[in-house]
């Protein structure tokens, strides 16, 4: 190779490595939007944004369905986003369309100050956003993942002329048997709190049982995950205030019992959050819903099993039967 080019070719590495450079030190968190952005693709999902109320939502979609094919809509649970819900999305993308927010407050969605971000708050959002989005006729497949499956079990029960069935994944919002994490979240703690390495690991070994379905964060992408956690603690422990301990914290799992349309309750039998106890109690209010309890994952059924998610969303969304 000539000595100018070779020349050449160095002095644009090192302009690439200095603009990566100045990127980080301007944004840092723009290393984790990249690798989201890769999820996203690899899911064959696009993204967009919409303004509702007061609120400006961020969310991937997929529009890759036969005409009149089912709309459904995936809500992500405490400390969550969107992202969470790629594999089950790549799973369901050209069966249906496909519509996988950032719930207000949460990944990219904005953020207001001193707002409510409760079931009952969000609930009402979720069902504007549907109303505005979805344009569904009939109403939409609602799924819900832990925060977001209370919220989905309130939005289902109380518009019901938006939701024509409703999937519950490892829902918050029931009395579930006595388990480490309840137990932490009632004395005012917060079990999903990220301060350092070693919070983050607890935290990743907490959600997941499958190892293996752990995401891997390297260098130095670990460190800003870290950082946005932290500065993250204030508006997470307001929110666990309200569905953890507050007196709407049951208020999904009570109203579950107006649910009409067709349902699946699905949980893993390793959940150490949401302990599967809350698939039966679910299941007294929703009695026409199916039943789906894995083995061999925690509470990120989404992410550790996502072939059997997306098998059960079908069965739901083909077989489901309404409550007479």
């Amino acid at each position: 190779m000539p000595q100018r080019i070779l020349r050449l070719l160095m002095l644009v590495f090192a302009i690439a490595v200095v603009a990566g450079a100045v990127v980080l030190w301007i944004d840092p968190y723009s290393l984790v939007r990249a690798e989201f952005t890769r999820q996203r693709l690899a899911a064959g999902l696009s993204k967009t944004s919409v303004v509702i109320d007061d609120h400006r939502w961020v969310y991937a979609y997929s529009n890759d369905a036969p005409a009149g094919a089912p709309t459904v809509v995936m809500l992500h649970g405490f400390t969550g986003m969107k992202e969470n819900w790629y594999p089950v999305a790549h799973r369901l993308r050209g069966h249906y369309r496909l519509l996988v927010p950032d719930l207000p407050g949460w990944g990219e969605s904005q953020r207001i100050a001193g707002a409510d971000y409760g079931f009952v708050a969000q609930s009402a959002r979720v069902a504007r956003f549907i109303d505005q989005v979805a344009g569904a006729k009939g109403g939409v497949v609602l799924l819900g993942h832990s925060m977001g499956g209370g919220i989905a079990a309130l939005t289902a029960a109380r518009y019901p002329e938006e939701v024509a069935r409703v999937g519950l994944l490892d829902a918050a919002g029931v009395r579930f048997a006595d388990n480490r994490f309840g137990e932490q979240v009632l004395a005012g703690h917060n079990p999903f709190a990220v301060r350092d390495a070693s919070t983050l690991e607890h935290y990743l070994g907490t959600v997941y049982f499958d190892v293996k379905a752990q995401p891997t964060i390297p260098w130095p992408a670990d460190g800003i995950y870290i950082a946005r956690r932290r500065g993250d603690a204030a508006f997470e422990q307001g929110v666990l205030d309200r569905i953890g301990r507050g007196d709407e914290r049951f208020l999904p799992g009570e109203e579950a019992a107006k649910i009409r349309q067709p349902a699946l309750l699905l949980w893993c039998r390793q959940d150490a959050v949401i302990d599967a106890s809350a698939l039966d109690l679910y299941a007294r209010r929703i009695p026409q819903a199916s039943r789906v309890l894995l083995d061999g994952c925690g509470h990120m059924s989404l992410m550790e099993k996502p072939d059997a998610v997306a098998q059960a969303v079908t069965t739901l969304i083909e077989r489901g039967q309404a409550r007479r």
